[in-house]
This record gives structure tokens, C-alpha cells and sequence, in this order.
């Protein structure tokens, strides 16, 4: 596989938001980065322990180390060997292919856990094994804490899931995001609920950085377009009974719920509000499309039920070979967020092989210049927020057990 132009070569803290503030997340990024900088002073420069600076030597050869924080344990753990494999997947391509001019691809994951504490300390472990650059971040919170600490150690970002707009407002240039924003799947959410004509929609959020910034984007896109927000409420995530939701849900008469979190309590608030007599349409966000959702809302309750996702191999022209080749691998179907860090991988290869160097500064100069390199959401090119310039969210559809595309 050929790592440019070569197509066959969305999440969040589970925990509640109670649980830690935006103080706690500041100090945990801070504790994490000061451990992070003691490893690197005691790192010497003449090898890869070094980081993503490191030394002329050690930029042009040797091994290009990746590195991936992604959910292995928690309540999204499901997602975690989805994203692990695709990137595998990539390394396993590129490496059999003669590496990147010559040097080959070693990826080393740690867990994220969707919990920021669990984030920083895999981050600060991944900066002491010397990685160059990281491709991974699922869930938007615990990807908040890594960026200053991957920041301070020169290492660039490819971020192929977490997508909350907070994680590029500090404007760090080692950031960069390959999924679609919040502020395009609200778009799309918005747009769609008036294309199936509704007049009422109730927002349910997590109250997390990814859920609450889609939730309350989608109240202002779908207000501009003439549709009331009936019903806008916050739940914490982990529990098991959303009585309260349900019964304000209903209430307010909507004729289209939009839930904006994950796929275990998107599944109960599906289960309990189908048990209410909720007659109306149901959407998830991104978090949410996985066939867990399905298995816990019951096959029967989660029929319909609409998504606004990025795209996948199930769902794209081309996507069955890519299916086959992972299937082969792994001997089972990719699931959510595979293909995005297969592309992680991929546009870091990329980015070295233009740079010629894992030299941070000079990787991140070849990532913003980027233009036209083929992924699965399209071609890419990075705006100067460093977010995608295209790609965007479809529309998806439960039917059976899975999610399909919406036509």
C-alpha cells in the first residue's frame, strides 16, 4: 500500500462531569505534563526516549514510533480494539511496503478509559517509551488533558475520534482533528430534523464537553431553521434509570429526541421511553453509533432509530474491500472509529514522509500542507483550525442489527 492517495490502504469522558471539574482536568494535565518533562530531561538526546524532538539522528532513521491512547477499559471499552486494529491494520500495510523511506512503523497503545486521570497517565507513559506522534483520542474529555502534555514533549496530534471544538480552541499547533466537528454534526442533525419535518425537538446531553457542545449547537441550527427546541436537559451518564428524562421528554410533545452521548445510556433513554409511549423519532450522535445501542435498547425498540455519523467502511462505495482485508486480519468485522485511525496512521505516514524527519515542528509544517491526500471521509486537507476542510456527517439508520445508511 502506497501511504499517499491510496483509499484501500465521533467521543468523551464516561464518566460524569461531576466527578471532575475543569480545575481537576487542568491539574491532572499539569501533574501528568510535569512527570512527562522529568522523563524527558532524563532522556538522553542521542535516542528515540527523547520524544517527538529528539536529534538529527534519531529524526531521519531508526524506528517511527506511533503511539495511541483509545478506551480499554470502562464503559466504551468496545470502541478501544476497533481503533487499535485499524491502526494496526495501517502499520502492518505500510511496513510490508518498505516502511516510510525505508523505516519501518512500531505502534504502542495505552488506555484512555473515556477518564481524563487515566488519559494523562497513558499519555505521560507513551512520551517515556519516546513516541513521535500520537493517532489516537476517543473520548473528547480525556483527550483534553493529553494535548498540553503531548504539546510540551514536540509530538503532533492526530486526533481520529475525539472531536469536541474545545480541543482545538487553545489553538496548539501539534493539534490536528480527522474527524468531523461538533459544529458539522450539528449541522447535519439540525438540517435533517427538517427534512423529516419535525417542529419540536427534545436535546438529551451527558453533560460532557463532546455531548454538550453537539446539544447545544443543534438548539441554535435547528432554532435558525424554524424548529422549536421543546425540551433541552442534561442527565449523568452511568445511571440506569432516566424516568425523569423520559417523563419530560414527553411532556414537552416533541416529535424527535436527539441524543448527544454514548451508546449504553443512548440505549436505556431508546428502551425507556419506547416503554413510555414515546411515538415519536429518535437520533443518536456519533458516540452512540455502535451496535451495543441496539443490543440494549432491544432490536425491536432501536428499529428506526437515526444517527448522524462520519462515514464508514459498511457505508461507503469501496469500502467492502477494506472490509475483507481487516476481516482476514482480525476475523471479524471492523466496528466504529477502525477506519478513522487506519487514516490516522496512514496521514501520519504521510506527514513524515514529506517532512523527512519526525522532527515535531517540521511534521506538523508537512501536516498543515497536507492537500488532496485520499481518506475515507474524502480528501484531505486541513483548515487553519486544523479541522477537516471536508468530509462531514451522514445520516444512518438502525435496521436489524446494525447501522446502515440512510437512503
Amino acid at each position: 500500500m502506497s501511504t499517499s492517495n491510496s483509499l484501500e490502504s465521533g467521543a468523551e469522558n464516561r464518566a460524569s462531569a461531576a466527578a471532575l471539574t475543569a480545575r481537576g482536568i487542568r491539574r491532572a494535565a499539569i501533574a501528568a505534563g510535569a512527570v512527562v518533562l522529568g522523563l524527558s530531561v532524563t532522556a538522553c538526546g542521542g535516542n528515540l526516549t527523547s520524544g517527538g524532538s529528539g536529534n538529527s539522528d534519531s529524526e531521519t532513521d531508526g524506528t517511527i514510533k506511533l503511539g495511541m491512547l483509545t478506551p480499554l477499559t470502562g464503559s466504551s471499552a468496545a470502541i478501544g480494539p476497533n481503533m487499535k486494529r485499524g491502526a494496526q491494520l495501517a502499520v502492518d500495510e505500510i511496513n510490508a511496503e518498505g516502511g516510510v523511506d525505508g523505516r519501518k512503523i512500531e505502534l504502542t497503545v495505552e488506555d484512555e478509559a473515556c477518564d481524563p486521570k487515566t488519559a494523562a497517565a497513558g499519555a505521560a507513559k507513551l512520551v517515556s517509551s519516546g513516541i513521535n506522534l500520537s493517532v489516537g483520542g476517543y473520548c473528547s474529555s480525556a483527550t483534553l488533558p493529553t494535548l498540553s502534555i503531548f504539546s510540551k514533549a514536540d509530538i503532533p496530534m492526530i486526533i481520529p475520534a475525539a472531536n469536541s471544538a474545545d480541543l482545538v480552541a487553545q489553538k496548539l499547533p501539534n493539534v490536528f482533528l480527522l474527524n468531523g466537528t461538533g459544529i458539522q454534526q450539528a449541522q447535519t442533525a439540525a438540517e435533517f430534523l427538517k427534512e423529516q419535518g419535525s417542529t419540536r425537538v427534545a436535546l438529551v446531553d451527558d453533560n460532557t464537553s463532546y455531548s454538550t457542545d453537539i446539544a447545544k449547537r443543534t438548539a441554535q441550527d435547528a432554532q435558525a431553521l424554524g424548529i422549536k427546541v421543546a425540551n433541552h436537559q442534561s442527565v449523568t451518564a452511568g445511571e440506569s434509570d432516566y424516568s425523569g428524562a423520559v417523563n419530560a421528554v414527553i411532556r414537552s410533545k416533541a416529535d424527535f429526541v436527539y441524543w448527544t452521548g454514548y451508546y449504553q445510556e443512548g440505549g436505556l433513554l431508546i428502551k425507556q421511553l419506547k416503554a413510555a409511549g414515546y411515538k415519536g423519532k429518535f437520533m443518536v450522535a456519533d458516540g452512540s453509533v455502535d451496535p451495543k445501542l441496539i443490543q440494549i435498547a432491544g432490536q425491536k425498540n432501536a428499529q428506526g432509530v437515526f444517527a448522524t455519523m462520519t462515514q464508514t467502511p459498511q457505508t461507503i462505495p469501496g469500502g467492502e474491500a477494506w472490509i475483507k482485508k481487516y476481516k482476514a486480519k482480525f476475523g471479524s468485522a471492523p466496528g466504529p472509529y477502525s477506519t478513522q485511525a487506519y487514516d490516522a496512521v496512514r496521514v501520519a505516514a504521510e506527514a513524515v514522509k514529506s517532512a523527512g524527519s519526525t522532527n515535531g515542528d517540521k511534521v506538523v509544517k508537512a501536516l498543515e500542507q497536507i492537500n488532496d491526500f485520499k481518506i475515507f471521509s474524502g480528501s484531505l486537507k486541513f483548515t487553519s483550525d486544523h479541522t477537516l476542510s471536508e468530509g462531514g456527517f451522514n445520516i444512518l439508520v438502525v435496521k436489524g442489527d446494525d447501522f446502515a445508511l440512510n437512503k
